[in-house]
């Protein structure tokens, strides 16, 4: 990771403190805890094709802003672009958030330490009065800026007048990656991932939510996301353990053994991570390149490959279709097994690794990680599709669902005492 750049710092610095001192955040932001855990439930906006993301309305503020948030599983950080003043940002659909001095988080928070850590930078700070950061994402991507702790209005199942006071991003200098750091149409990034400086883990600090999470998401567009473990299904659900990633502080559920249609592919069990800020599923190349040779060894001669600006892999057939549902007969589900027994198996349906275009060709939603660059697997969005996947900090376990996705998350919240 780069070196922050100092000038912009001071600059921010300057701006931001000409008045007055900044004030301790621990005698600002204190505020009482709640009795008990709640639930959290947002609804989704987006698709895989063609926004090719899923984001959130959070509500940050006094008084309250809406900001269109994408939703993402696997970083910590949570970072708006902001009028700091800003030195590259991106047009997003909201205005830029303004920080005030008493929100900056000093560099001695035990936020921008454990921050630093995780990101495996050094804690040195231009000033002592603020927390420099700069995240660095897998797409080329980048976010710089300081820390804030600001207000946070939730969707809880148990109203009160808790807003908790979170730490975020304050981001004045993006670098747009090849996928988008900053994708249109959002005004940032919503980190749930398992460090000290996820939202998530900042709620289960606070006690407000436990260190729970969960999302939906919708083939026919949105879904819902929710924090705590009220909604988690009592039965269905295949749970495996959380293991270490070996390429990160990702969720993973270990290593799965591939096959198509029930069929060995004759590769060693590969390392997966799930990651929401994924649209598609990424596979290096020895498995990836065993699944075209299955594909193609199983297609219909009636299917055609084809070139189309969408994706790498594209099939058309005699007439054009109109969603994956036509053309799904024509393929085999593939399986990741996590274990040795029936209940740590992962089906991915055609649905769940095929899009169809704006041209009417099928495409293949599985793309090359070592073209990307990736050194491990990522089950990303598509394969995600239609099913709860659960995020269970809490026990260390990871789970998904079969099930409609539809669900409004005033619904879910309604449904509680």
């Amino acid at each position: 990771m780069a070196a922050p750049r100092v000038a912009a710092a001071v600059l921010l610095l300057a701006v931001l403190l000409t008045l007055a001192a900044t004030p301790s955040r621990a005698a600002t932001l204190a505020q009482s805890p709640p009795t008990s855990t709640s639930t959290a439930a947002f609804q989704l906006t987006g698709n895989v094709y063609p926004t090719g993301r899923y984001y959130v309305t959070m509500n940050i503020g006094d008084p309250a802003k809406p900001y269109f948030l994408d939703v993402d599983t696997g970083s910590d950080l949570t970072w708006l672009q902001c009028d700091a003043p800003c030195q590259s940002c991106n047009k997003v659909p909201h205005p830029l958030y303004r920080p005030v001095p008493k929100k900056i988080v000093p560099c001695a928070d035990s936020l921008c330490t454990a921050l630093h850590r995780e990101l495996g930078t050094s804690n040195k700070c231009p000033s002592p009065k603020q927390c420099d950061y700069q995240v660095k994402y897998t797409d080329s991507g980048s976010s710089q800026g300081v820390l804030i702790a600001d207000n946070f209005s939730l969707p809880l199942s148990k109203p009160s007048n808790i807003r908790p006071t979170l730490t975020f991003g304050c981001g004045y200098n993006q670098n747009v990656g090849k996928n988008g750091a900053v994708p249109a149409p959002t005004d940032g990034l919503l980190g749930l991932g398992k460090g000290s400086v996820s939202l998530l883990s900042q709620l289960k600090q606070q006690g407000v939510t436990k260190n729970v999470l969960g999302h939906c998401l919708s083939s026919n567009g949105g879904g819902f996301l929710f924090f705590g473990d009220d909604i988690v299904p009592k039965s269905r659900v295949t749970w495996v353990p959380m293991a270490r990633s070996t390429s990160g502080n990702y969720y993973s559920p270990g290593s799965g053994t591939l096959s198509f249609d029930r069929r060995s592919l004759g590769l060693k069990p590969m390392e997966v991570v799930f990651d929401s800020g994924s649209t598609y599923t990424y596979f290096t190349t020895q498995p990836y390149q065993a699944v075209v040779s299955a594909l193609k060894g199983d297609l219909s001669k009636s299917l055609k490959q084809v070139a189309d600006p969408a994706m790498p892999l594209c099939w058309k057939g005699q007439k054009a279709f109109k969603s994956v549902f036509d053309i799904k007969k024509e393929f085999k589900s593939l399986f990741l097994n996590f274990g040795t027994g029936k209940n740590s198996v992962m089906e991915i349906p055609p649905e769940n690794y095929l899009i169809v275009t704006n041209n009417g060709n099928v495409c293949l939603g599985i793309l090359d990680g070592t073209v990307a660059k990736l050194s491990f697997n990522i089950i990303g969005d598509i394969t995600m599709l239609d099913q709860m996947v659960i995020y269970d900090n809490e026990k260390a376990q990871l789970g998904w669902v079969r099930g409609p996705c539809s669900r409004s998350a005033k619904s879910i919240l309604s449904s509680f005492p």
